[in-house]
């Protein structure tokens, strides 16, 4: 069950996107807000704890920083992708494999923690939606053959699932749980942040965003 809403997620957000063709940016933006706070607050109730409990606070600290430091090298391919918006050129009619590959790589992550936390799986499908829409806009608007754009978010979607699937398979992944898990926090930490400061224009005060945002951390400290 866990696979399939991770895969419908995308792929469902990428078939809204085909067929309705959205225009109203207001609301993909509120949506990415709660989505921001959403994991952002699961990530603070659930996965912080879980890793200072189990290992060393200083260690457990770099590998948090190396996650931040990692989520920003992927993000001079993707072009912020992962956060809800992309500078990409849609001119370009080739395979954009260096943002599969950045994508995947982040997709691939946050499969880990899943085995382990729950909750987390609705954390990652509320990023997902948005992060697909907005992909989904690119990929129809560029030159990017249609069967190539399908193909993409396909195997977008399968990343997550993989993750998940390896870390409930591969001993590796029970062995250096804190580790993997800690990048991770780190990567969620990075995108969540980014995603609440640039959701706003101008750092105008917002009530429609303040709203979603303090729903997203009450329904992440309910769960």
């Amino acid at each position: 069950m866990t696979y399939v809403l991770l895969i419908l997620g995308v792929l469902l957000s990428f078939a809204f996107v085909y067929f309705m063709r959205p225009t109203n940016n207001g609301d993909l933006k509120l949506l990415l807000a709660f989505s921001g706070a959403f994991l952002l607050s699961l990530t603070i109730f659930e996965l912080f704890p879980s890793v200072y409990a189990i290992s060393d606070s200083k260690t457990i600290g770099v590998y948090i920083m190396l996650g931040m430091l990692l989520q920003v090298f992927l993000e001079f391919f993707s072009k912020g992708a992962e956060h809800g918006h992309m500078h990409l050129d849609v001119e370009k009619a080739n395979f954009p494999w260096l943002l599969f590959v950045s994508l995947s790589i982040h997709s691939l992550l946050e499969g880990f923690p899943i085995k382990t936390h729950d909750h987390l799986i609705y954390g990652i499908l509320i990023h997902k939606i948005p992060i697909a829409m907005v992909l989904g806009i690119f990929l129809l608007n560029s030159k990017i053959k249609i069967i190539h754009a399908v193909l993409f978010m396909v195997l977008f979607s399968l990343m997550t699932p993989f993750g998940n699937y390896m870390a409930v398979h591969f001993d590796f992944a029970t062995k250096y749980y804190a580790p993997i898990t800690a990048l991770v926090i780190g990567v969620f930490l990075h995108i969540s942040t980014i995603i609440l400061f640039e959701s706003s224009e101008g750092h105008k005060f917002n009530l429609r965003k303040l709203v979603v945002i303090i729903l997203g951390i009450i329904i992440a400290y309910s769960l």
